[in-house]
């Protein structure tokens, strides 16, 4: 996997604006904060993005990927100020389930998703190296 940073471009903090990679690719559909038998355990997004983020790991882990191989990662969220305000939580729950490492990310506020107490859906692109 190779991050893209054009040349004279700040380093973006948390996220790589590009990433270019050869292999086997496995996607993730949106995974939401319940958990294996469709439950949600709260209604806090930050728990419910430790949830989702489980989840995600989980069906990389059927396809044979490793959260490592995550290139894309696309984010809705049904509150962009409870997302921010939830920052060092979501940070702790992604470096704790995900790691650290450069994948291109996205997130975009939603006026709602198709589970009333879904705050947070992540979809995923993996590829495993070759």
């Amino acid at each position: 996997m190779q991050t893209l940073l054009p040349p004279g471009w700040p380093r973006p903090r948390g996220y790589a604006n590009g990433v270019a990679a050869r292999g086997r690719m496995v996607f993730v559909a949106g995974m939401i904060g319940w958990d294996a038998e469709g439950v949600f355990h709260t209604d806090d997004l930050a728990g419910q993005v430790r949830q989702a983020l489980q989840n995600v790991v989980a069906v990389l882990a059927e396809g044979g990927a490793r959260p490592e191989h995550i290139v894309r990662m696309t984010w809705y969220v049904t509150d962009r100020k409870a997302y921010v305000a939830a920052y060092p939580e979501i940070g702790k729950a992604f470096r704790e389930i995900v790691g650290s490492f450069n994948a291109a990310m996205t997130a975009v506020e939603v006026s709602g998703l198709i589970e009333d107490r879904a705050k947070v859906e992540i979809e995923v692109t993996a590829v495993i190296p070759d």
